[in-house]
């Protein structure tokens, strides 16, 4: 890689600009030379020489024009979008979920295969192939992968843990093994960890200075924002709450219960909606993301009593180890009792706990994609940047 010019130089400057112009692009859309030149308050000269280095470096292109009134069209030019791309995918129980990414955030539509007994290459191949199908673009186009998995991926050693919904992946070395066979940058995250990002972007978390997202699907797991910031530990494995022991008192609730993914994970809750004659209630992760939250019924009410009680069980050592600024209740469990939900447990710890922020997930569907896609659009971005400062001049 070529060293980056000395800051001052006029190559420094023309990098300099040559970014400022690109930043633009993929803030505004689609721009002239000339209000490229206005929003950046460099000459129109400038802004000329700022359009032709990039449209001669293939970053971006014309695409359309714009009367400017006496005189020719205005040629307007926008980001190549086109030239990298990343996919998304969430991987759950019984299915892979992706969707195509690009530098502009452009949503694509989403992809759904079910899973079968394949290697890890193939789910993966398979989840680039039937998203790329979906946005009707091209699949050597896409450079890096992000993967959500019920899971934790150790940075240090490359290693698996907690991967009982991934049959035939393996646990040591998936990473590498996924790029030197697909030739794709991959970053794999627990799912927990990237709806937190999508709640930071899109959600509940956008204004928090912290918060810790309580998970709760098929799997329970906590995500920790630190301003920002995924907590994800040493070994990637931070906010596996599931495998918390419950207390004696708490053990009460259900005498089959030992840790708190047995009293709150997805097999406990869809007991207990069955008892009250709601099966569809909180069923699934990634399935319910788009569904309103349940209705008003006798039965409803009596649920979210019952579901209360043991949430704010799990949300007690969150409370406790953390403070934090907010928790966020996600998963399908947590969107499907919204606000309600959220209230009934912040009721009940009032009194221990003073007044807690306790609030339902706000991030529109599916979460773990849009966290994917949003650490994409800043890998994708980067790399970009990246190519302007390879520009030869």
């Amino acid at each position: 890689m070529a060293e980056r010019p000395v800051r001052g130089t006029p190559a420094w400057l023309r990098e300099t600009n040559d970014r400022t112009a690109l930043a633009l692009l993929l803030e505004h859309g689609v721009l002239t030379r000339s209000r490229i030149g206005e929003l950046s308050g460099l000459s129109k000269p400038t802004a000329a020489q700022m359009v032709s280095r990039l449209e001669t470096a293939g970053i971006i292109h014309v695409v359309g024009e714009v009367s400017g009134g006496r005189g020719p069209n205005a040629a307007s030019y926008a980001v190549r979008t086109d030239r990298m791309l990343g996919v998304a995918i969430d991987i759950d129980a019984v299915a892979l979920r992706s969707s195509v990414t690009d530098a502009s955030g452009t949503e694509h539509p989403i992809a759904v295969t079910p899973l079968g007994r394949r290697s890890p290459e193939e789910d993966v191949r398979i989840a680039v192939d039937t998203a790329c199908a979906a946005a009707g673009v091209a699949p050597d186009r896409v450079r890096a992968v992000c993967i959500g998995v019920q899971g934790a991926l150790d940075p240090r050693t490359d290693e698996l843990t907690y991967i009982e919904t991934l049959p035939g992946w393996p646990k040591q070395g998936i990473r590498r093994r996924l790029e030197d066979a697909l030739g794709y940058t991959v970053h794999i995250d627990n799912d927990a960890n990237l709806a937190a990002i999508a709640e930071r972007a899109d959600g509940a978390g956008r204004d928090a200075g912290g918060f810790a997202l309580l998970w709760m699907g098929d799997g329970l797991g906590l995500a920790v924002d630190q301003g920002g910031v995924v907590h994800r530990g040493a070994s990637g494995g931070a906010g596996e709450i599931g495998y918390l022991p419950i207390t004696r008192e708490a053990a009460e609730l259900d005498p089959d219960a030992h840790d708190l993914q047995d009293l709150v994970g997805g097999p406990a809750v869809s007991r207990l909606a069955a008892a009250h004659g709601l099966p569809g209630f909180g069923s699934s992760d990634a399935g319910q993301a788009e569904d309103s939250p349940v209705g008003d019924s006798d039965a409803v009410d009596a649920l979210l009593d019952q579901l209360a009680t043991r949430v704010a069980v799990g949300v007690v050592p969150v409370l406790a180890l953390l403070d934090p600024e907010r928790v966020v209740l996600g998963g399908s469990t947590g969107r499907a009792g919204g606000a309600r939900l959220a209230e009934r447990v912040a009721a009940l710890l009032r009194e221990q706990w003073g007044s807690p922020t306790i609030v339902a997930t706000d991030v529109p569907a599916h979460p773990v994609l849009r966290g994917a896609r949003e650490h994409l659009l800043g890998e994708l971005r980067d790399a970009l940047f990246a190519e302007v400062s390879r520009i030869t001049v």
